[in-house]
Order: structure tokens, then C-alpha cells, then sequence
């Protein structure tokens, strides 16, 4: 479970096995009670989410726009894209 970087309670990560065949570029996040996952492509949007509220949710979507980048890279680097 490579961490990405972490943002006051939650923790965006990747799950090392993804599947096959892989899914699109998207994060995990996870906090004490919830996890969400997080499409970078083809559009940001939250893919399925438990235990978050809609004011966490904003919260972790804008944290994933100001680190698109990073999480991007961090994939191509984590699976060899």
C-alpha cells in the first residue's frame, strides 16, 4: 500500500494490486472510520466513498485537484506506466 501523502487525518494511497486488467488513475484515501476512492481520469470524481460526510468529501476532492500531478506521477512510477 504505497503512500502518497497525507493530508491532516487522511492518508492518499494506491493498493498494489490494482487488478487486471488495471483501472484508470485514481487514489484511496482513508481516515479513522472511512475510505473513498478517487478518479483522476477521464474527469476528478469520487468513485465510491463510506464513512465520509460531503464536507470531507469536498475536502479530499480539492486535495486531489491541487495534487494531480503528483498522484500521477507517483502511479506511473508505482506501475510502471
Amino acid at each position: 500500500m504505497p503512500v502518497v501523502f497525507r493530508f491532516e487525518k487522511f492518508t492518499f494511497f494506491f493498493y498494489s494490486n490494482e487488478g487486471d486488467p488495471r483501472e484508470p488513475v485514481h487514489i484511496h484515501v482513508r481516515a479513522a472510520g472511512g475510505e473513498a476512492k478517487v478518479w483522476l481520469e477521464p474527469t476528478i470524481g469520487i468513485a465510491e466513498s463510506r464513512g465520509f460526510n460531503a464536507r470531507e468529501l469536498s475536502a479530499i476532492i480539492r486535495k486531489v485537484i491541487d495534487n494531480r500531478t503528483i498522484i500521477q506521477r507517483k502511479w506511473d512510477e508505482h506501475f510502471g506506466n
